[in-house]
């Protein structure tokens, strides 16, 4: 699962730039604070102490005050010009001059504390001004250092001491210094922080009374005890166990040792609970609990003494389980949700690992591990690409073509696979999907045009936009953010979306990395100039190879082109539709000058502003995609001019340019980034510093390698793959387990569980059958738990199965681990799908080849095994990695072949009442096969019965309703049946 790492780093300077404005962007340079930069700032404090003060006080003490005291008279006019009379002249000359430096100090002063960009201009003091600007932006170097030091939203989260370590930034307050925030806005975020952790810390020494405790229960049988399971029994929500143990981690036990890990705690250990915590005689208080032996009640008083996080620790994990979600143990400012902690391991992106599995990747690649949008995209790209090849396998002759088994990767593909499935967040996809048409739609009913957007932040199912200027108020149910340049969404309001029918306002969005607990997605397509990334070029790659991956495949998009230079050639069979290579960066200006121009045309024709507009209205489905450039290779100095001159409008013509460089320096860059060979994505000026998204070279080749031999347009090489499991279908061959899963669930050969456990086992049973090459832990787990789970209550479910299956007569248990650490099933425990498959295989691939009357047999007893689609019964809210697979199309395909291989048996015997029998069978699962249904006519024509056939039209054309009938059905019926319009009608 994605693991959060929370960065402890300090010093990175957050600034108090804005994002960029203007049109033509300029270089920016990131520079770091030097020895040189400190003694100019000195030499100009001292400068300007002496123009501001010294001059003054000379003057003052020199010549005195050189105007009169009273009105002057008529004979002043009549006086004899004197030495003193000039001296008086030139010192009243030298105080205007300085009034008017100090008036240019205080506006520069003004506009650089300020941020507000250009600063005002003083009449008649062009050099005055000139030498104030450089004096205050030297003096504010130690300004700027200092302000770096405040707590600025990358930091809230590390600014509070004990068990205020896991905060996050303030919210709405979303992080980095992109959003234009000030330090003056830093300053009272981290203020209001500290507190409201004063009042948090005040409740809970308040409520030290009440806290209540609880004591690990002895072991009954083979169950033991588990946060978890505590969690689940005395909070309400197992999700919770995080807080138990954020209040009783590394504090000491009566038996002298450390709660070090969530998944390791002993029976007489005493647990702290949250001051919500409930369960009778469970939760035991330290005074007057009824039942209690003096010996654990002293246990519990001294207990309570140790750990100084513990002073806080009730009514913090109280407010905690109030959160959204219920577990976040954080303690965060009110404006800003906490971080859902039920987000777990499948799809927490956004949030913590669990205690037990932080900083280990359990042999899964960890960068897919930590990038829920992107492994999303990738699975479901993957899964469409497969689904893709069985239907046109299923478009070729009958039996032993193609074939119906996708191959099953291996090494680093198949570990690939496994982290796609652990790691995708396909619910946050939907949601962010949904959350953005949803808001495009409703601005279109406003007839409001869409705003800018410049980056979008996902902080615990929250969704908080940035605009690049205020927009006005947002539709219902968004809210207005920080200030006005904020949307968010609370992911309550998200997930009553429905699809809507628009196009996809943003689909430039693309993941970054994580700061904190939060997800940045950045807008390429709105960037108001280019993006640069700096680094070492293979940090570079990764970083390139990550965006354009997610842009190929992400479920929040629609059309676009995405061009690759220098890079990605071999990253095009990901989405070919989408993503181009091409060879140079002179081919790129061509290719980019000549769309430039055509965009620019089309929008003055079409008498929009901006491609925005443009998506909104009549025309949303036709026009204005996304084009993105990403150029990993650094332009030459002329190529970089033309691409600035190229990016200096391209946000408006929905046009973005990502373009890596060697030196950090590129001319035209709006916003300058660094990817570290740590994995730190930085922005400097623009307060970023973030865990980069990256998709290193090796898992690059593995997701290449698993869409490569999914490819539908590539035709077999070699033999025919054979399913992953054959059985013994002879009468020897009787399993001690059989399961049947096509139709309703069935388990024959064990006894049925009489716990509440009891759905949980057939359900981690059904996805080992289906996957008899090996089930990784941790797919098992972000399978039946979603939301995630600790890996001691998976381990105790894995023994339960374990147990709950038994042993061969060798006492070989059913249930292994192999080389890999993966789970695999004994070939003792055997599915119904297995015996169809095998069926089926034999019948077209093994005997039956070569026997008639041997097929028609495998193909009969084939048949009987169906009885409905797969796992008919299934409860809802389970199952829902069925999404992830292919069996489920996978099957209906191999019932049809069945079925059509059966009929066309019995055709050639003029059997047209079994051949119908036969297609009747294979349409109870495989309804919505047209090929199916056009055997089917055949057969009702060779029976001779025309009112059979009639019947059958018409009921074919019922049900494809206003549809009608696909085109090969329809000239079947006119072959078969040419008057079938003319009676279908006659009927109704």
């Amino acid at each position: 699962m994605p693991r959060r790492r929370s960065s402890s780093s300090t010093g990175s300077p957050t600034g108090s730039s804005t994002a960029p404005r203007n049109r033509t962007p300029q270089p920016v340079r990131v520079r770091r604070r030097t020895v040189g930069d400190f003694v100019k700032a000195f030499l100009a404090f001292l400068a300007l102490l002496v123009l501001l003060v010294g001059v003054p006080l000379a003057l003052a003490v020199q010549f005195g005050w050189p105007l009169p005291h009273g009105v002057p008279s008529l004979d002043w006019l009549q006086q004899e010009i004197t030495v003193q009379t000039f001296l008086n002249i030139l010192t009243v000359v030298v105080w205007l001059a300085w009034a008017q430096f100090t008036a240019c100090v205080l506006v520069e002063m003004k506009a650089a504390l300020s941020g507000v960009g250009v600063p005002g201009r003083v009449p008649g003091s062009g050099p005055s001004q000139l030498l104030a600007r450089q004096l205050v932006a030297a003096l504010l170097l130690v300004g700027a250092t200092a302000a770096s030091l405040t707590p600025g939203l990358s930091q809230l989260g590390h600014s509070l001491e004990g068990n205020q370590k896991g905060t996050v930034a303030a919210a709405q307050q979303t992080p980095g210094g992109l959003f234009g925030q000030q330090r003056e806005q830093a300053a009272n975020t981290a203020a209001a922080v500290a507190e409201q952790a004063a009042s948090a810390a005040a409740k809970a020494e308040a409520k030290q009374g009440d806290t209540k405790y609880y004591r690990i229960q002895p072991p009954e049988g083979r169950h033991h005890d588990s946060l978890w399971e505590i969690a689940q029994r005395h909070l309400g929500d197992g999700r919770r166990y995080k807080e138990i143990y954020e209040l009783n981690k590394d504090r000491v036990q009566p038996d002298g040792s450390r709660l070090s890990e969530a998944s390791l705690i002993r029976p007489g250990w005493i647990m702290e609970m949250p001051a919500d915590a409930h369960g009778g005689e469970l939760v035991e208080m330290p005074d007057g609990a009824p039942g209690v032996s003096e010996q654990v009640r002293q246990q519990i008083h001294d207990y309570a003494k140790t750990g100084d996080h513990a002073q806080g620790g009730g009514d913090h994990a109280q407010g905690g389980g109030q959160e959204q979600g219920g577990g976040s143990h954080a303690s965060v400012p009110a404006q800003r949700p906490a971080p859902d902690a039920g987000q777990g391991q499948q799809h927490g992106g956004d949030t913590a690992a669990t205690p037990a599995s932080a900083g280990r990747s359990f042999g899964l690649p960890e960068a897919l591990l930590a990038a829920p949008l992107l492994a999303a995209g990738l699975l479901g790209a993957l899964g469409h690409r497969r689904r893709q090849a069985l239907w046109q396998s299923a478009l070729g002759a009958v039996g032993g073509r193609r074939g119906m088994e996708p191959p099953t990767p291996t090494g680093d593909a198949l570990d690939v696979q496994d982290a796609l499935l652990v790691g995708a967040d396909p619910e946050g996809v939907r949601r962010l999907d949904r959350s953005l048409r949803g808001l495009a739609a409703a601005l279109a009913a406003e007839s409001r045009p869409l705003p800018v957007v410049y980056a979008a932040w996902l902080t615990g199912g929250d969704l908080h936009l940035q605009l690049a200027q205020p927009a006005g108020k947002p539709p219902a149910p968004w809210q207005t953010g920080q200030d006005e340049t904020f949307w968010m969404l609370a992911r309550a309001d998200a997930e009553q979306y429905e699809d809507a029918d628009t196009a996809a306002p943003y689909p430039g969005l693309v993941s970054l990395g994580t700061m904190d607990d939060s997800r940045l997605l950045l807008n390429l397509e709105a960037v108001p100039g280019i993006v640069s990334l700096s680094g070492r070029a293979a940090d570079r790659a990764a970083v390139f190879a990550s965006v354009a991956a997610e842009l190929a495949t992400n479920g929040w998009s629609d059309r676009m082109t995405v061009t690759l230079v220098g890079f990605g050639e071999d990253l095009t069979p990901l989405a070919p539709s989408r993503l181009r290579h091409l060879d140079d960066v002179e081919a790129l200006l061509e290719t980019m000058e000549a769309e430039t121009r055509q965009r620019r045309g089309a929008l003055g024709a079409a008498g929009h502003d901006s491609v925005l507009t443009g998506r909104t209205g009549p025309a949303q489905h036709t026009r204005w995609a996304p084009h993105l450039v990403l150029l990993a290779a650094e332009p030459s100095a002329e190529d970089a001019r033309r691409l600035a001159e190229l990016a200096a409008d391209a946000s408006r013509l929905g046009i973005g340019y990502l373009v890596g460089t060697d030196s950090g320096e590129l001319p035209g860059a709006a916003w300058e980034m660094e990817i570290t060979a740590e994995g730190r994505l930085l922005a400097p000026l623009l307060g970023l510093e973030l865990d980069a998204q990256m998709l290193p070279s090796a898992e690059q080749r593995a997701v290449v390698e698993l869409f490569v031999e999914a490819d539908p347009e590539s035709g077999p090489d070699g033999p025919v793959p054979t399913p992953p499991f054959l059985v013994d279908i002879s009468e020897q061959g009787r399993p001690a387990v059989y399961a049947r899963l096509v139709g309703p669930y069935e388990i024959i050969g064990l006894d049925t569980p009489d716990d509440e456990r009891s759905a949980l086992l057939h359900e981690a049973l059904a996805l080992l059958l289906l996957h008899r090459e090996g089930v990784h832990p941790r797919v098992l787990s972000s399978a039946l738990w979603p939301r995630g789970v600790t890996d001691d209550v998976r381990d105790a479910l894995v023994e339960r199965l374990r147990s709950w299956l038994g042993t061969d007569p060798d006492g070989t248990p059913r249930l292994g681990t192999d080389d890999a650490g993966r789970l695999t099933l004994a070939k003792a425990v055997v599915s119904d799908l297995d015996v169809l498959r095998s069926l089926y295989h034999e019948a077209t691939q093994g005997q039956g080849a070569q026997s008639r009357a041997v097929r028609g047999r495998l193909l009969t007893d084939a048949l009987v095994v169906v009885r409905g689609p797969l796992l008919a019964d299934r409860p809802e809210g389970r199952y829902r990695w069925l999404t992830h697979e292919i069996v489920e199309a996978q099957l209906p395909l191999i019932v049809a072949d069945i079925g059509l291989a059966l009929s066309s048996f019995h055709l050639e015997k003029d059997r047209a009442q079994k051949a119908i029998e036969a297609l009747d069978a294979a349409l109870r699962t495989a309804p919505a096969d047209e090929r199916l249904w056009n055997e089917l006519l055949r057969a009702t024509h060779a029976t001779g019965d025309t009112d059979r056939l009639e019947a059958l039209a018409a009921d074919l054309v019922g049900r494809g309703g206003a549809r009608g009938l696909p085109p090969r059905t329809e000239a079947l019926l006119d072959e078969l049946l040419p008057a079938w319009r003319s009676a279908v009608a006659a009927a109704g």
